[in-house]
């Protein structure tokens, strides 16, 4: 069995020029799945508000809710990294992010991550302070679904991408070890890459980036109740099973075929 992924192997894969894969994972039984077909790091989301709980966005998922699924997962892993969700204002301010960091990762968790950057600055720099490993999401941030009037690509203009490219600096500078982005036009993700000292996560974000995240739903193709994303793909379809679909994916993204320029923004 290859050894536990720690934090720092994430920037070891990127210099190597090894793609990393992520997928979401809610409980034991798919955790296990993902973890033996070679998933790097599984991520908690708090999109188990939308896909497992039947809510409209992630709004009304609760600390509560993550430590409960986080410890799951935790229980069903030998080698992934896992990755949990700050849920809807648990990170509102600095020692608030701390309490809920503080049970996810005695849940298990190996890392949290955040929405956001300006005042989630000082709270990325709190946590780090603190021990706790940080992953920030940047673009497309689904606890801001009201502000944005929907699940919309960001960053499609000049003032917006100069933003975003902002940022992913700041947050790096900040202290955390991973940046997802979702939902940004490649190019503008692929610079971002290019320049950030810290790998980066695409989700909706083009093939440039350091590595792949989907939601374990769409992945399968399951029908989650919400419109399709344009860069999810139905692995399952051509996996033949989960751990075929699971192995599909994680080989789509190692060679860099997944996620095509169907899969991506403008």
């Amino acid at each position: 069995m290859d050894k536990p992924i720690t934090v720092p192997d994430l920037l070891a894969a990127r210099s190597a020029g090894r793609r990393l894969t992520m997928l979401t994972a809610y409980d034991a039984g798919f955790a296990r799945v993902l973890d033996a077909n070679g998933v790097d790091l599984l991520l908690v989301g708090d999109s188990l508000g939308m896909v497992v709980q039947g809510h409209g966005s992630t709004l009304p998922v609760t600390v509560d809710d993550m430590v409960y699924h986080t410890a799951c997962v935790a229980r069903a892993i030998r080698r992934a990294l896992l990755v949990a969700d700050l849920p809807f204002q648990a990170d509102a301010t600095p020692e608030r992010a701390l309490d809920a960091s503080t049970r996810l990762l005695q849940a298990g968790a190996g890392m949290v991550k955040l929405e956001g950057a300006g005042p989630k600055l000082e709270v990325i720099r709190f946590l780090v302070e603190r021990e706790i490993p940080v992953c920030a999401h940047l673009g497309l941030t689904p606890q801001a679904v009201l502000r944005m009037g929907g699940f919309k690509v960001q960053g499609r203009e000049a003032a917006a991408a100069e933003r975003l490219r902002e940022e992913a600096r700041q947050v790096a500078e900040a202290g955390v070890a991973l940046i997802v982005l979702e939902g940004v036009p490649a190019p503008l993700a692929a610079t971002i890459t290019a320049a950030s000292a810290v790998p980066t996560i695409g989700i909706g974000a083009g093939a440039d980036c350091d590595g792949q995240v989907l939601v374990l739903h769409d992945l399968l193709g399951l029908d989650s109740g919400h419109r399709r994303p344009r860069f999810v793909k139905d692995f399952l379809a051509e996996g033949g099973s989960v751990a075929g679909a699971v192995q599909a994916y994680v080989a789509a993204v190692r060679e860099g075929s997944f996620p095509g320029a169907e899969h991506s923004y403008k």
